[in-house]
C-alpha cells in the first residue's frame, strides 16, 4: 500500500508556483492580476487567489498542537466540544425556571440568564434555579453592572447552601463597565475596581468567570474583523492590568476573564480570527509571568451577528447564522448563542428558538463538528489569513495602548468614530451593492408584506434609573444594522398605500433585454414596487400600450446598449410623462438621451439606495 501510494504521487510532475502563475496570466489574457485576482479586504490586507505549501514556510502558527501554548489550534486536545447557549430575559423567576428546565431537555446545555437589578435577593435566585443541576451545565448572568458584585455574592451563598463542589461549576457573571460605556455614552469606568472583589468572591470557583469583553457589541455595530478582533485585546488586557494592579496574581485574574465575539458572514475570516484571537491573548497573558502556561488560555463565547439580520425576507436569516455557527464551531470556541432569525421584529417564538438550537445541534450531532480538533490547521489559505488577521488587530492593539488604553481611547472618542465610520461605510457598500445583503439589496421577495413587523427595540437588563456624578456623555456606538435603510424605504413605500408598479418595457436584443429586465426587478423590487416583466414588444408603440393598459407608475426601457440610441428617445416621447421612465444601463449615448429630457438610469455603478430614494420622492 505504501509503495503504491508513492507511485501514485510521484507519477505527477511537480508544479511550480511560477507556472501557475503563468497559466493565470495567460488565461488572464491581458487583465491585471491585482485588479482581477487579488482580493483586497476591509481588514487592511490583500489575499491572493491561491496559495502553496511554500507559503507556511515562515508561519509559526503551525509550531503548536492544540491544547499546546499558544492554543491557537485551541485549548482542547481531545475533542472540539462547546457548550449550546440560550439565553433568557427574565421577567418572572418562577416562568424563567419553567422555560430554562424545558431547555434543558430540548438540547441546550449552557443558560444565560439577564435578571434586573431590582429583582434580586436569595430567594429569587432559589425560585430562578430550582431544579437545576447547575454542576451540570453552564450557567451565565447578566444584571446592572452596580449590582454584579451582589449577584456574586448570593450565587456563591446558593452553591454552597447546595453542597455544590466548586471546580464542577462552569459560567459566568457578565461584569463589563467598559462595554457599557460604548453602548451608553457615559463614563462608568470607577467601577471597573469593583472587578477585584468579584475575583476574590468566585476565586475557589477555578471554571466560573467574571469579567467580560464584550466585543460582540463591535460586531453588531458594524467594525471590520480586525477592529473587534484588536479593542477586544486591549480591553481584555485594561481589565488583565486593574486586576494586576489590585494585587490578584496573574494566573488568577486571566482565567476570570472571558470573551464574547460576535461572527459576522465572512466565513474563513471568522475561522482565522479566532484562532489568531487565542494565540495574541496568550501572548498578552504571558508578558503578566502567569506561573502556568493554561493561564494564557483564552475563554470564548461566541455570538451570531444582529448587524447583517434582516426584516424582510427573514429566514434568509437562517442561512447567514447557519455559516457563522460553522465558522465559529471549527475555530474551537467554548459555547456558541445562534440569534434567532426573527429577533429583528419581535421576541424570538418559540419556533424560532427552537430552530435557533436544532442549528447547533445538527453541526454536533449529525456533522460531528464537535469531534475533531482545529481542522483548519495546516490550510495554506486560512493559515495566512490567521497571520494576517493576527497582525492587524495587534497594530490596532499597541495603537490603543500607546493612546492610554482601552479606556482612555474610548473617553476620547477613537473607538467609537473608526467603528461607527466602519458602520458608515458599510451602509454606503450594501447602498451599491459592493456588500451584498440576499432578500435586501439583492434579489428580495417581490411580493412580501411586512405587516405588522417592525423594527425590534432591544433594552438593557439594567432598570436604567442610575446616573451618578461621575457619568458624562460622549459618543457611543451606532447599532444601526445593515439592512436598516433599505427597510425604512421599503416599509414607507407599504405604509404609503401606493405600491408603485414598475412595467419592463422589453425590445430589442433578446440576451440583453432579458438581463436588464431581472436586473431592473430585482432592483425596484428593493423598494416594494409591483414589477411587471415581459417576453418582449415589437415595436416600442405596442411595449408603452402595454405598458398604460397595466396602469404602470413606472415603464423601465429594456435593451442593449448599442440599440438604446434607436429606442430610448422615441419610448419616452410616446410615453408623454404619464409615467415615470428608465433606462435600464449605462448607455454611451447617455448624455444624448438626458438631452432629450431623459433623467433616470439603472445601472451596476448605481447608489441603489439614493436611486431608490428619488424615485419615492417622485411616486408616493
Amino acid at each position: 500500500m505504501t509503495d503504491n501510494r508513492e507511485k501514485l504521487f510521484s507519477d505527477f510532475p511537480e508544479v511550480t508556483t511560477q507556472e501557475w502563475m503563468d497559466r493565470i496570466q495567460t488565461d488572464l489574457k491581458g487583465a491585471d492580476y491585482e485588479k482581477k485576482l487579488v482580493w483586497k479586504t476591509n481588514e487592511g490586507f490583500n489575499v491572493r487567489p491561491f496559495y502553496r505549501r511554500e507559503d507556511l514556510e515562515e508561519l509559526k502558527t503551525i509550531d503548536s498542537l492544540p491544547g499546546e501554548f499558544p492554543y491557537l489550534r485551541g485549548n482542547k486536545k481531545n475533542d472540539n466540544a462547546w457548550f449550546i447557549r440560550q439565553d433568557i430575559h427574565v421577567e418572572n423567576p418562577l416562568e424563567a425556571n419553567q422555560h430554562a428546565l424545558a431547555l434543558l431537555n430540548k438540547g441546550v446545555d449552557s443558560l444565560g440568564f439577564h435578571i434586573k437589578a431590582k429583582d434580586l435577593n436569595a430567594e429569587y435566585l432559589r425560585t430562578l434555579l430550582e431544579g437545576i443541576y447547575c454542576d451540570s451545565i453552564e450557567l451565565n448572568f447578566t444584571t446592572c453592572q452596580r449590582h454584579t458584585v451582589l449577584l456574586a455574592q448570593l450565587l456563591t451563598d446558593y452553591f454552597k447552601e447546595k453542597g455544590y463542589a466548586s471546580d464542577k461549576l462552569y459560567g459566568s457573571l457578565n461584569f463589563d463597565p467598559i462595554g457599557k460605556m460604548l453602548q451608553k455614552g457615559k463614563d462608568v469606568s470607577p467601577i471597573i475596581s469593583q472587578a477585584a472583589e468579584l475575583v476574590r468572591i468566585l476565586a475557589d470557583y477555578p471554571h466560573f468567570r467574571c469579567v467580560v469583553v464584550n466585543a460582540c457589541q463591535l460586531n453588531n455595530a458594524g467594525s471590520y474583523i480586525y477592529q473587534e478582533f484588536g479593542y477586544a485585546l486591549a480591553w481584555g488586557n485594561e481589565y488583565l492590568s486593574k486586576l494586576v494592579e489590585s494585587g490578584i496574581p496573574a494566573d488568577l485574574a486571566a482565567r476570570k476573564i472571558k470573551f464574547h465575539f460576535g461572527i459576522s458572514s465572512n466565513y474563513f475570516m471568522e475561522i482565522a480570527k479566532f484562532r489568531a484571537a487565542r494565540m495574541l491573548w496568550a501572548s498578552i497573558v504571558k508578558a503578566y509571568q502567569p506561573k502556568k502556561d493554561t493561564a494564557c488560555q483564552m475563554n470564548i463565547h461566541a455570538e451570531t451577528s444582529t448587524f447583517n439580520l434582516t426584516l424582510f425576507d427573514s429566514y434568509v436569516n437562517l442561512l447567514r447564522t447557519q455559516t457563522e455557527t460553522m465558522s465559529a464551531a471549527l475555530a474551537g470556541v467554548d459555547s456558541i448563542t445562534v440569534t434567532p432569525f426573527d429577533s429583528v421584529y419581535e421576541t424570538p417564538s418559540e419556533f424560532s428558538e427552537r430552530l435557533a438550537r436544532n442549528q447547533q445541534l445538527l453541526l454536533k450531532e449529525e456533522s460531528h463538528f464537535n469531534r475533531i480538533v482545529d481542522p483548519a490547521g495546516g490550510s495554506y489559505y486560512i493559515e495566512n489569513l490567521t497571520v494576517s488577521i493576527a497582525k492587524q488587530a495587534w497594530n490596532l492593539f499597541l495603537k490603543t495602548d500607546e493612546e492610554g488604553g482601552m479606556v482612555k481611547a474610548i473617553l476620547a472618542e477613537n473607538v467609537q468614530n473608526a467603528v461607527n465610520q466602519s458602520n458608515q461605510a458599510r451602509h454606503e457598500a450594501v447602498s451599491r451593492r459592493k456588500e451584498i445583503l440576499l432578500g435586501t439589496n439583492q434579489y428580495p421577495n417581490f411580493n412580501e408584506i411586512a405587516g405588522s413587523k417592525v423594527p425590534y427595540e432591544h433594552v438593557c437588563g439594567c432598570d436604567g434609573k442610575h446616573h451618578h456624578e461621575e457619568e458624562k456623555s460622549f459618543a457611543r456606538l451606532s447599532t444601526e444594522r445593515a439592512a436598516s435603510q433599505f427597510e425604512a424605504l421599503r416599509l414607507e413605500t407599504e405604509r404609503s398605500g401606493k405600491r408603485p408598479k414598475a412595467f419592463m418595457l422589453t425590445i430589442g436584443n433578446l440576451a440583453m433585454r432579458q438581463a436588464r429586465a431581472q436586473f431592473s426587478c430585482n432592483f425596484l423590487a428593493c423598494a416594494g414596487y409591483e414589477v411587471i416583466d415581459n417576453l418582449g414588444f415589437d415595436s416600442v408603440e405596442e411595449g408603452i400600450e402595454a405598458a398604460l393598459k397595466s396602469n404602470a407608475d413606472v415603464v423601465v426601457l429594456c435593451s442593449s446598449d448599442d440599440e438604446y440610441a434607436q429606442y430610448a428617445v422615441p419610448a419616452y416621447q410616446a410615453l408623454n410623462g404619464r409615467a415615470m421612465f428608465i433606462v435600464a444601463g449605462a448607455p454611451a449615448c447617455m448624455e444624448d438621451l438626458k438631452a432629450a429630457g431623459i433623467k433616470h438610469f439603472i445601472h451596476v455603478r448605481c447608489n441603489v439606495l439614493e436611486t431608490l430614494r428619488t424615485f419615492n420622492a417622485e411616486l408616493l
